[in-house]
Protein backbone atom coordinates (compact mmCIF):
# COMPACT_ATOMS: atom_id res chain seq x y z
CA UNK A 1 0.00 0.00 0.00
CA UNK A 2 1.25 3.37 -0.83
CA UNK A 3 2.13 5.00 1.57
CA UNK A 4 0.61 9.06 1.46
CA UNK A 5 1.14 10.74 4.21
CA UNK A 6 4.66 10.37 4.58
CA UNK A 7 4.96 11.40 8.37
CA UNK A 8 8.69 10.02 9.10
CA UNK A 9 9.79 12.53 6.77
CA UNK A 10 10.80 16.40 7.69
CA UNK A 11 8.00 18.48 6.43
CA UNK A 12 10.67 19.55 3.30
CA UNK A 13 11.17 16.37 1.96
CA UNK A 14 7.67 15.04 2.44
CA UNK A 15 6.61 18.10 0.01
CA UNK A 16 9.03 17.28 -2.74
CA UNK A 17 8.38 13.90 -2.23
CA UNK A 18 4.93 15.29 -2.94
CA UNK A 19 5.68 17.36 -6.17
CA UNK A 20 7.72 14.76 -7.51
CA UNK A 21 4.86 11.78 -7.81
CA UNK A 22 2.65 14.63 -8.78
CA UNK A 23 4.46 15.57 -11.49
CA UNK A 24 5.28 12.05 -12.56
CA UNK A 25 1.64 10.97 -12.45
CA UNK A 26 1.02 13.90 -14.80
CA UNK A 27 3.71 13.44 -16.76
CA UNK A 28 3.42 9.42 -17.60
CA UNK A 29 -0.18 10.39 -18.28
CA UNK A 30 -1.03 10.36 -22.14
CA UNK A 31 -4.33 12.46 -21.35
CA UNK A 32 -5.17 14.97 -18.58
CA UNK A 33 -4.86 14.05 -14.97
CA UNK A 34 -7.67 15.08 -13.00
CA UNK A 35 -7.27 16.57 -9.09
CA UNK A 36 -8.99 13.14 -7.94
CA UNK A 37 -6.11 11.04 -9.74
CA UNK A 38 -3.62 13.34 -8.24
CA UNK A 39 -5.19 13.38 -4.67
CA UNK A 40 -4.27 9.66 -4.47
CA UNK A 41 -0.54 9.81 -4.47
CA UNK A 42 -0.20 12.78 -1.70
CA UNK A 43 -1.19 13.37 1.86
CA UNK A 44 -4.69 14.15 3.29
CA UNK A 45 -2.58 17.69 4.03
CA UNK A 46 -1.30 18.53 1.05
CA UNK A 47 -2.61 21.30 -0.60
CA UNK A 48 -2.28 20.16 -4.55
CA UNK A 49 -2.99 23.88 -5.61
CA UNK A 50 0.07 25.05 -4.11
CA UNK A 51 2.33 21.83 -4.95
CA UNK A 52 0.99 22.56 -8.73
CA UNK A 53 2.67 26.38 -8.27
CA UNK A 54 5.52 25.32 -7.10
CA UNK A 55 6.11 22.86 -10.09
CA UNK A 56 5.04 25.45 -12.28
CA UNK A 57 7.63 27.52 -10.13
CA UNK A 58 10.83 24.49 -11.45
CA UNK A 59 9.54 24.48 -14.81
CA UNK A 60 9.77 28.06 -15.91
CA UNK A 61 13.42 27.73 -17.43
CA UNK A 62 12.07 24.58 -19.41
CA UNK A 63 11.03 23.56 -22.57
CA UNK A 64 7.57 22.36 -21.44
CA UNK A 65 4.97 23.87 -19.07
CA UNK A 66 1.89 22.19 -16.84
CA UNK A 67 -1.23 23.59 -18.05
CA UNK A 68 -4.69 23.07 -16.41
CA UNK A 69 -7.08 21.80 -19.17
CA UNK A 70 -10.54 20.90 -18.54
CA UNK A 71 -10.17 17.98 -17.23
CA UNK A 72 -7.06 18.53 -14.87
CA UNK A 73 -3.32 18.80 -15.10
CA UNK A 74 -0.88 17.91 -18.33
CA UNK A 75 2.46 18.87 -19.48
CA UNK A 76 2.98 20.51 -23.06
CA UNK A 77 6.14 22.08 -24.94
CA UNK A 78 5.69 26.00 -24.72
CA UNK A 79 4.31 27.47 -27.81
CA UNK A 80 7.95 28.71 -28.63
CA UNK A 81 9.06 25.21 -29.32
CA UNK A 82 6.28 23.86 -32.01
CA UNK A 83 8.23 24.42 -34.79
CA UNK A 84 11.12 23.40 -34.18
CA UNK A 85 9.52 19.90 -33.05
CA UNK A 86 7.17 20.15 -36.47
CA UNK A 87 10.88 20.88 -38.00
CA UNK A 88 12.36 17.92 -36.06
CA UNK A 89 10.22 15.87 -36.99
CA UNK A 90 8.67 16.64 -40.06
CA UNK A 91 4.81 17.41 -40.35
CA UNK A 92 3.52 13.80 -40.29
CA UNK A 93 6.24 12.89 -37.44
CA UNK A 94 5.04 15.47 -35.16
CA UNK A 95 1.75 14.48 -35.14
CA UNK A 96 2.54 11.36 -32.91
CA UNK A 97 4.80 13.11 -30.80
CA UNK A 98 2.79 13.67 -27.13
CA UNK A 99 1.13 17.13 -26.83
CA UNK A 100 1.39 18.69 -30.20
CA UNK A 101 -1.07 20.20 -31.65
CA UNK A 102 -1.27 22.89 -34.80
CA UNK A 103 1.72 24.03 -36.01
CA UNK A 104 0.09 27.64 -35.27
CA UNK A 105 -1.01 26.73 -31.96
CA UNK A 106 0.29 25.71 -28.68
CA UNK A 107 2.68 22.57 -28.93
Amino acid sequence: MLDTELEHLPPELRWREWMGRVEAVIFAASEPVSREVLARVVGKSCNLELVIDDIHAELAGRPYELVSVASGWQHRTKKAFGDIIHDAFGQQGAAGQKNCRSRRRLC
